[in-house]
């Protein structure tokens, strides 16, 4: 009997780990075990259905940036495989990815299934053992072998490969049990519910460029911003979500968050356009000269917020109202109660803590012959496909390792 190498979980992550060992070491015999009866589920739903693969190469130091948590560990592991190894590899297997405007990188015939489909060819293809609702409960040391405790009973192995994405504290009594130490996990990349806020009757309007910040926390975050029959969502607010992550499940999810409509003016500039505005159209109404590109409906709910009224014009308003526009144009507040998570974003902050785990091999620095990769790391990026390129790097990562392969 040859080497045996488990995989443990059926996501991108997985999937990755154990076709890099097939390849690298084609006389191991892989099994991966999936919980569910179906595989590759976050893959299916994300972008959409469309699968935003990974992002475009941006540089190494906005690529880590792009963590909130983990990008640190991911700068060395990025060396060994990175956005453009991942386009590559997908490429050669006739799968082509396109790029949009904001970076994203999705199939060219938007469809996730072009994903999905090709991992589960390659994996029949190699020969690779998949147990489907086969869920995993612990692990132990047997000697040099390691052994997966599934609901179908013990698989040995000489190598195994955790890949169960986010998991709840209770998930991970067995790698405390091990000697390691878990971040808990609290969610991460979700919106902000405004109940009963009157903006909400804007839904539908987006902004392509707004700052966005949490009173009395450092974090801020730029970029297009929706409004929603429930809050506020969009890349700026699950950008600021995610690197507020910890801070605001510690609030409970009620806190104060800050608009700046106007996003890379200041008050001083802002003044001299409003003042611009007065004197070149001092007769037309306020409501029907909206600056900064803002659109008119939202234009018209912020006038109403400054107390503004809708027949008055530009020549009639005074310096306190000038003041109170101002205000609401880059420091306007609403009151969050609550969040909204939806499945093609969920995101978890917290896993393994990454000081234990080696970035060259995704190995246990407690227990040998032990890897970790994707979302059980304490790993988490924001939304844009840095998520799933986390999930292809490290899990390339541990299956070249396990293979005994070079990097």
């Amino acid at each position: 009997m040859g080497p045996r190498v488990v995989v443990v979980g059926g996501g991108a992550a997985g999937f990755f780990a154990a076709l890099t060992v097939k390849e690298h070491a084609p006389g191991t015999d892989v099994i991966l075990l999936e919980k569910t009866r179906k595989l590759l589920s976050k893959v299916r739903v994300s972008g959409g259905g469309r699968c935003n693969v990974t992002h475009t190469d941006i540089g190494l130091k906005a690529m880590v940036a792009s963590y909130p948590r983990g990008g640190k560990f991911l700068r060395k592991a990025f060396q060994h495989w990175d956005a453009a190894d991942t386009v590559d590899w997908f490429n050669v297997r006739g799968v082509e990815l396109k790029t949009e405007a904001d970076g994203r990188m999705f199939p060219v015939t938007d469809s996730s299934a072009t994903i999905t489909d090709l991992l589960e060819r390659e994996a029949r293809r190699l020969r690779i053992e998949i147990r489907l609702g086969e869920p995993f409960h612990r692990l132990e040391q047997e000697g040099n072998r390691l052994v997966a405790h599934t609901s179908s009973g013990p698989v040995v192995a000489d190598r195994i490969i955790v890949c169960i994405g986010g998991s709840k504290v209770q998930d991970m009594k067995w790698a405390e049990s091990l000697g390691h130490d878990v971040v808990p996990p609290v969610p991460s990349l979700f919106t902000f519910n405004l109940p009963d806020d009157p903006i909400r009757k804007l839904m539908g309007v987006s902004v392509d460029r707004v700052r966005v910040r949490i009173a009395g926390a450092k974090w801020q975050a730029e970029g297009p911003l929706l409004i929603t029959h429930w809050g506020m969502s969009g890349p700026a607010i699950l950008r600021l979500s995610a690197f507020a992550a910890r801070e605001l499940h510690a609030v409970g999810y009620q806190f104060e968050v800050l608009v700046d409509w106007t996003a890379e003016k200041n008050a001083m500039s802002i003044r001299d356009e409003l003042d611009r505005v007065a004197t070149s159209a001092s007769k037309r109404l306020v409501r029907n000269a909206p600056p900064f590109s803002l659109p008119q409906r939202l234009w018209e709910f912020l006038l109403n917020r400054a107390m503004i009224g809708p027949q008055q014009a530009w020549g009639s308003l005074g310096r306190k109202q000038h003041d109170k526009l101002i205000e609401v144009l880059v420091n306007d507040r609403y009151e969050a109660r609550g969040k909204t998570t939806f499945k093609e974003e969920f995101v978890t902050a917290g896993g393994i803590a990454l000081s234990e785990v080696d970035p060259d091999t995704m190995q246990s620095r407690k227990v040998p012959g032990l890897h970790f990769a994707g979302e059980v790391l304490d790993i988490d990026g924001i939304t844009g496909g840095f998520n799933f390129q986390a999930a292809w790097t490290t899990g390339r990562i541990a299956g070249m390792a396990a293979s005994h392969g070079k990097l």
